[in-house]
């Protein structure tokens, strides 16, 4: 057999070069036109390092600690410099299990990893911590490779929630695998919510509802940006066998139908919490990771307050507008940030709109072509001309502009397309787009100041994508939109 093996490799290396010659073309387009707003810009990593970041914290003093998805611990110094050769590196620490979550606090430095939740404090100021405890570690473990386990910083009363992935994101063998768990400051350890399947991140928006992105999978038809509600389920029945151990969570719910839609689903199981954005997957990304929010006010750009979600597989940084309606959240998902080096895992936002991004790709692949990456982005003080919010009306959406728009390309019904879809929800691996709907714009309304428009659709589908392409649509300076399509995923119609 050994004489056909070349034969058969060939092809294979053949379109492996040829994909990885398209994503640099692609990348290297998408960041020129992002550097018109953002510089991207390389910080120098330790030599000689297997340095994959799963987690980064800010501290004091303008330095960064980053956590490795090897267990180590390092304190970088000069990342927030004009000259960026140097940046230097410090170990710091070394030997915990994947921390995917990190922050400081009062001294200390506390972290999520596979195990616990603990903290490190370097007491005698030699960049060394002396003493490391764990803090609570109340679920399980079983050594299976997908057991992730992503923390937040603390909420105002000092908690942190943890999401807990599936073992082998398919069961949950091990305690508490697929839900949130809320760990108190003095390490009491909470069931918070159900309905986890694979998570990539979590992290609270600038109002503090807190969020996290779940991949497509079992029960999961499309990646997603999931709404985390005390008490409540999040769609992934398998952790439900926990339900047990949880008295303060109430009855378990009822399983979800197979292959039924979650919009059928919510009037069944009255704790189901539907994603508040749905990222079609392919599309808009394949695999979302962090989420934190724009706390800004304007120092990262004309997006303050919005949600900006990383991307492994597509090694992009998307931007997301939410909102609530009838009590529930929702919102629009765009394309963003582009080229970075590696899959996104970790980003931490500064006060004064430095993004820090870290970027693995080990054992998931992505377009940036490196194995791993450390990276920064800054606004350049440019505003993009950009769709700044999409918010659902009773009769259609009402989009708002980061500049006045063309009145008369505005209001022109050919300057847009737009469809809905949704997605079977189901215990096999992820769904195609189903259910298909034509939403056709039938008025678009500009405003006297031409920075929103009014659009009606027809019809608006509870439960569905919808997609709004806006390629006709310019500035009124000519300049057309640098991103036009934009994912509305409506749970629910305003009332009129």
């Amino acid at each position: 057999m050994n004489r056909f093996f070349p034969i058969f490799l060939f092809p294979v290396l053949l379109l492996g070069a040829v994909t990885a010659w398209a994503n640099k073309f692609n990348n290297e387009a998408l960041d020129q036109e992002m550097s018109r707003y953002y510089l991207r810009e390389e910080i120098p990593m330790p030599k000689d390092v297997v340095f994959e970041p799963g987690s980064i914290a800010l501290l004091p003093e303008q330095r960064i600690a980053v956590g490795t998805r090897r267990g180590e611990v390092w304190i970088c110094e000069g990342a927030y410099g004009d000259d960026l050769s140097k940046v230097s590196w410090t170990p710091y620490f070394e030997g915990l299990h994947e921390p995917l979550g990190m922050y400081w606090q009062d001294g200390a430095l506390y972290y999520t990893d596979r195990e616990q939740v603990g903290r490190m404090v370097d007491r005698n100021g030699d960049d060394r911590p002396d003493w490391v405890e764990t803090i609570s570690a109340p679920w399980g473990l079983t050594g299976n490779y997908h057991e992730y386990a992503f923390g937040t910083t603390p909420d105002p009363q000092g908690n942190v929630f943890v999401t807990l992935c599936l073992t082998g994101s398919f069961n949950a063998q091990a305690q508490w695998r697929g839900w949130v768990m809320k760990i108190a400051a003095d390490g009491t350890a909470t069931p918070y919510a159900s309905g986890v399947r694979s998570p990539g991140g979590i992290g609270y928006d600038a109002e503090g509802n807190l969020y996290y992105t779940d991949n497509q999978g079992v029960w999961n038809g499309t990646s997603c940006l999931k709404h985390v509600v005390e008490k409540k389920f999040t769609g992934c029945p398998i952790g439900n066998v926990y339900y047990k151990d949880a008295p303060n969570m109430g009855p378990q719910p009822p399983d979800p139908i197979n292959q039924s839609r979650i919009v059928k689903e919510r009037e069944r199981i009255p704790e189901l919490v539907p994603p508040a954005v749905q990222f079609p997957h392919g599309v808009v990304g394949q695999s979302p990771t962090a989420v934190i929010p724009d706390h800004t006010a304007g120092k990262f750009g004309p997006f303050a307050g919005q949600l900006l979600v990383g991307e492994q597989t597509h090694s992009e940084v998307q931007r997301v507008f939410l909102e609530t309606v009838n009590g529930v959240r929702q919102g629009a998902v765009w394309e963003f940030l582009s080229g970075f080096e590696a899959g996104i895992v970790p980003m931490r936002l500064s006060d004064g709109g430095t993004l820090f991004i870290g970027g693995t790709t080990r054992g998931w692949g992505s377009r940036g072509n490196k194995p791993f990456t450390f990276e920064r982005v800054r606004w350049k003080n440019v505003v993009p001309f950009e769709t700044k919010t999409m918010e659902a009306l009773p009769d259609g959406f009402r989009l708002t502009f980061t500049e006045p728009v063309d009145p008369v390309t505005a209001g022109d019904l050919a300057s847009y397309q737009a469809k809905a879809w949704t997605y079977i929800y189901q215990k096999k691996y992820g769904s195609p787009m189903v259910d298909h709907v034509d939403a056709n714009i039938t008025s678009a309304r500009v405003a006297p100041d031409g920075l929103s428009v009014e659009l009606t659709v027809s019809p608006l589908t509870k439960g569905h994508v919808h997609h709004l392409q806006s390629a006709g649509v310019k500035s009124k300076s000519g300049q057309p939109l640098w991103h036009p399509d934009a994912y509305y995923t409506l749970n629910e119609i305003p009332n009129p």
